[in-house]
């Protein structure tokens, strides 16, 4: 067996212990594993008891749900040795961040902890207000199998790896560069890619003009090669499906679920290349993974290959089930466009079928600015069930409801579900696919909702 080797930044090698708050956050769990296999004493809290924080727990870490200072591990309250890790949507008035912020803590944001590990690391990041997750992790997963030393933090648990956090070596690292809160700015890209600028986080923005803006400033900080989704409004390579792109996939074809398509390079033509994964939308996504992968110097070959062996992210148009009767589908998203993206790989993977989509509208904020998008990209479906809005970091906004949300839905065939009766509600449905669909909790259902259906 071959020792993986990742070294320490040598900003974080005196440090001895990390304190995570919100430790059971995508982002923040494939840091803790990264720094418990460096070494580190690591610890943390979050809310509520989730699969990730229990996977954590049986890697030897201490997690807690109950946000007291008491409940710190006695040796992460030497402020010397300790750093703390928190993400911007832990509440003003928590109280163990206010302990270590008024106690002289070292403290950081998460994107601040990976803008240092990649400052002395070649870097590879994927920024976009959509396919981030999906496509660092096929971009991992390449050059992983191509033999590069990778480290990938990814937004997202690859089914390859059962893991947000791929570990091979520390000569080039994966990062998804998340907009939200400007995180992106604190990273050092060598080869960056732009996937998309819809409007969102506008709690954060104010408008989509800024955030724009602050796509610009993080494509101006790459230093290398910056690839671009074609008809976006930045200067760079681009990439795109049947069009005039840099890097663009032609000849589609759809054979039994899988992409066959080739792919044009400004230096290659590459032939046969497969992708099993549905939807136009992770097309352009292993486009720009692969495209990564070319320019960061993998052997073309080793790519192909790798690229037909990805079997995808969880919550990423996961089956759940998958008969000649009933489909059964889990997804993330939570943006309209997402929703789209879902809805044509649907009717193109299940032509014919009787579609139900399950919603759970992700923050007040989000459904009050897309409302009116959200509801024309549910009335698409069939049937339409709609869960309360999960509120996350926010507090209700008056009158921003979920079935306020559903009286904007054209579609008759719909209606509003309390999540205890969400098995009992679709056991009714007659639908051939079935669909939950969000952000939020509503994943923890999905076993349950499982489980009912195979009954």
């Amino acid at each position: 067996m071959v020792e993986t080797k990742v070294y320490m930044n040598s900003t974080l090698a005196h440090i001895k212990n990390i304190y995570f708050i919100g430790i059971g956050g995508i982002g923040m769990s494939a840091l803790a594993r990264y720094f418990k296999f460096l070494g580190k004493e690591v610890a943390g809290y979050d809310r509520t008891s989730t699969q990730i924080t229990n996977d954590l727990i049986a890697l030897g870490i201490d997690i807690h749900f109950d946000d007291s200072v008491n409940a710190i591990p006695e040796s992460f309250l030497d402020k010397e040795d300790t750093l703390v890790v928190y993400t911007p949507a832990i509440p003003k008035d928590h109280k163990e961040l206010n302990y270590v912020q008024d106690n002289g803590f070292q403290i950081k944001k998460r994107a601040e902890v990976l803008g240092i590990i990649t400052k002395e690391v070649y870097t590879l990041a994927v920024a976009g207000t959509h396919g981030k997750t999906t496509t660092t992790a096929i971009l991992a997963h390449l050059l992983k199998e191509s033999g590069a030393k990778v480290t990938a933090f990814l937004g997202g648990i690859s089914e390859n790896y059962n893991s947000n956090l791929v570990l091979e070596g520390n000569d080039v690292v994966v990062v998804e560069a998340d907009e939200f809160d400007r995180s992106f700015l604190q990273l050092h890209p060598d080869i960056a890619a732009v996937t998309s600028m819809d409007a969102d986080h506008l709690d954060i923005y104010g408008k989509a003009d800024e955030l724009e803006v602050s796509f610009r400033d993080f494509s101006a900080k790459v230093k290398d090669h910056l690839l671009i989704c074609n008809g976006l409004p930045i200067d760079g390579m681009t990439f795109g499906i049947e069009d005039d792109a840099d890097y663009c996939a032609q000849n589609v074809k759809v054979d039994n679920g899988t992409y066959i398509f080739d792919l044009k390079t400004p230096t290659q033509y590459i032939k046969d290349l497969h992708l099993n994964l549905p939807g136009r939308h992770n097309l352009l996504n292993a486009i720009t993974a692969f495209a990564i992968a070319l320019l960061y110097g993998s052997p073309t070959a080793s790519l192909a290959k790798a690229l037909f062996s990805f079997k995808g992210v969880q919550r990423r148009f996961s089956y759940k089930i998958k008969t000649e009767n009933l489909v059964y589908i889990d997804d993330y998203a939570h943006h309209p466009t997402e929703i789209n993206a879902l809805h044509q790989a649907v009717r193109e993977m299940h032509p014919g079928k009787k579609v139900l989509a399950i919603f759970q509208p992700h923050l007040f904020s989000r459904t009050q600015d897309f409302a009116v998008d959200f509801a024309s990209s549910l009335t698409q479906f069939d049937e339409i069930m709609l869960l309360d809005i999960y509120p996350a970091r926010e507090l209700p906004i008056a009158g921003v409801t979920s079935d306020w949300l559903l009286s904007l839905i054209a579609n008759e065939n719909k209606k509003l579900v309390a999540k205890s009766d969400l098995t009992t509600e679709i056991l009714k449905s007659d639908a051939e696919v079935i669909l939950t669909i969000g952000a939020g909790d509503i994943g923890e259902e999905v076993e349950r909702v499982k489980n009912e259906l195979l009954r």
